[in-house]
């Protein structure tokens, strides 16, 4: 059975919430929320497909909410219906003003806010062949960019970047609080990417918390020293006083026993074509998870490039 699309509804009015939850749960799963900060932070950590948000409500308006959702580089992409109960056409502006992808007034007709939630996420699967939990590109498009890269005979350096003692954290604070680390990953990724990197390189999500990166040799190595300062800037607080302050947490090791895990660090692997030369991607990603495995055998964050020439 195929799992059903997310929509996260946000409205101050309790009946309203319970119409469209009415609405909407034989087709999607529905969350709700009843002012806009509740809002905003579930649609940051429950990843919903697409967002419906009252114009007016306590706290943060829709509109706030709104731009504050498309201002978010990792949740840029997420589609946003605003209801309203005003017709006027200032409204409707702002609205699209703000990132929204539609906007219905009250009261609506049932079918057709059904109908257009189905064109919009119609439209948004068609443009983002995403991971649902940071809305990058999957497998499908990295694998294709790495092809289209090798066809076109350009230089390209490819980084291969996961989480070191993740599943030690994930044991002990909850997969909710992991995704929550994955999405910084994220975030700081396509930060020092945006500042240091070109304007055609190209971000990926694996899964879980494996991603990649492309982007010209000559740069990847800031690219990677701000990746590992950023997050190992940010890693402590997602850690209670106690383990941020021993700077290890307790856990279960694969065979059962106590150990202690130090925090989540970062590791990178780099593979380049100015180094070797590459027939297939395959070959290019097998040279990068070895790459990536040296760098976790390291202390702390790390990366480590590809020396190896083509003979």
């Amino acid at each position: 059975m195929a799992k059903k699309e997310r929509i996260l509804i946000v409205d101050d009015d309790p009946d309203i919430l319970d119409v469209l939850t009415l609405t909407l749960s034989e087709q999607y799963e529905v969350i709700q929320a009843g002012n806009g900060e509740e809002g905003l932070k579930l649609a940051r950590t429950k990843s919903p497909d697409i967002v419906i948000l009252d114009y007016k409500m306590p706290k943060m308006s829709g509109l706030e909410v709104c731009q504050q959702l498309k201002k978010d580089i990792l949740l840029q992409h997420m589609p946003v219906i605003i209801l309203t109960g005003k017709s006027e056409t200032t409204d409707k502006v702002s609205g699209i003003n703000a990132g929204a992808d539609d906007y219905i007034v009250k009261p609506f007709e049932p079918q057709e806010l059904l109908a257009r939630i189905r064109m919009i996420l119609r439209r948004s699967r068609r443009d983002l062949e995403a991971n649902p939990l940071t809305r990058l590109p999957g497998n499908v498009s990295i694998i294709n960019e790495l092809q289209r890269r090798l066809d076109s005979k350009q230089l390209f350096a490819v980084g291969y970047l996961d989480l070191d003692k993740f599943k030690s954290y994930n044991d002990k604070y909850g997969f909710e609080h992991g995704d929550e680390i994955i999405q910084e990953a994220a975030r700081i990724l396509i930060r020092s990417i945006k500042q240091l990197g070109n304007l055609d390189d190209f971000i990926g999500h694996i899964g879980g918390d494996d991603f990649v990166f492309i982007s010209a040799p000559i740069r990847v190595d800031a690219i990677c020293k701000k990746i590992i300062a950023d997050f190992e800037t940010v890693a402590p607080t997602f850690y209670n006083e106690e383990d941020r302050k021993n700077g290890y947490i307790m856990g279960m090791d694969r065979r059962g026993n106590v150990a202690k895990f130090p925090l989540v660090s970062v590791s990178i692997g780099i593979v380049s074509t100015d180094i070797r030369q590459f027939k297939h991607v395959a070959e290019i990603n097998e040279v990068g998870a070895e790459l990536k495995e040296h760098a976790k055998r390291l202390e702390r964050s790390n990366y480590i490039k590809d020396q190896r020439k083509t003979t």
